[in-house]
């Protein structure tokens, strides 16, 4: 059986899941990944990690649709089982979302019951049924957002879900410690990607505005999340539990 550690990557397809999933590869880490939408995209990622000189898998998620859990877990063993010959695994990064700002006086019950999904009864219910899987002594890392400290009107809702998952993670850290289980989470500041239909990508004003936020004049990228959650993943960070870790370049200080 192979000592390899495995990660468990959910949205690993593309932004910052993707450099997630990259960075624990270059950390000697196998990973799978999942998906939504876009397999081809899924399947380069894979490529790129196997290059790296690990084994890498992609499955389908769709995290707002939390009745197809069951089935996803009996995917993820399958997957171990053929390719690792185990049913455990060693990281668990709840990295999946979707974006999305509306003022409050626009919010639809609809828009709010897809992010409450997506976002936190999803991340709630997914880990629940995981965490047998996981490996004493293993990881779970969840991903909020620089937004649960400071406001940006519209995000609303978004953040609300994120500042749930932040106690959540307190809850895990302190419920799965007897089996040698951390449990933290990363904020991200404003990133470049393609999250939220590339807002900030897209919109160099808003770019500009941002930077002049942060006492590094910039915002952040992808390259700046990934080798985090990779630290939290190793032997060096295995003192840290329970925590809040805002990874913003200290915008809004």
């Amino acid at each position: 059986m192979s000592t390899t550690k495995i990660a468990l990557v959910t949205g690993g397809s593309r932004g910052l899941g993707k450099d997630m999933a990259l960075n624990l590869g270059k950390k000697g880490i196998d990973v799978i990944i999942t998906y939504n939408n876009n397999e081809a995209a899924a399947t380069e990622v894979v490529k790129a990690i196997e290059a790296l000189g690990q084994q890498a898998a992609a499955l389908q998620l769709n995290m707002a649709n939390l009745p197809s859990y069951n089935e996803f877990v009996q995917q993820v063993i399958t997957t171990l089982q053929s390719k690792w010959n185990t049913s455990q695994f060693d990281f668990l990064i709840n990295n999946a979302g979707i974006g999305g700002g509306l003022p409050i006086e626009k919010v639809t019950e609809e828009f709010f019951d897809e992010f409450l999904n997506v976002h936190f009864k999803g991340v709630y219910f997914l880990t629940q049924k995981l965490v047998p899987h996981l490996n004493n002594g293993g990881r779970v890392i969840n991903i909020s957002t620089g937004t649960t400290r400071f406001v940006n009107p519209g995000y609303s809702v978004y953040a609300s879900m994120k500042g749930a998952v932040e106690v959540l993670t307190k809850y895990m850290a302190k419920e799965f410690g007897a089996r040698g289980i951390t449990v933290n989470i990363v904020a991200p500041g404003p990133i470049i990607t393609d999250f939220n239909n590339a807002t900030i990508r897209n919109n160099p004003k808003l770019q500009e505005f941002l930077s002049s936020l942060s006492p590094l004049n910039r915002v952040g990228e992808a390259e700046d999340i990934g080798p985090v959650v990779a630290f939290l993943c190793t032997g060096d960070a295995a003192w840290i539990n329970g925590q809040r870790i805002e990874v913003a370049g200290g915008i809004n200080l």
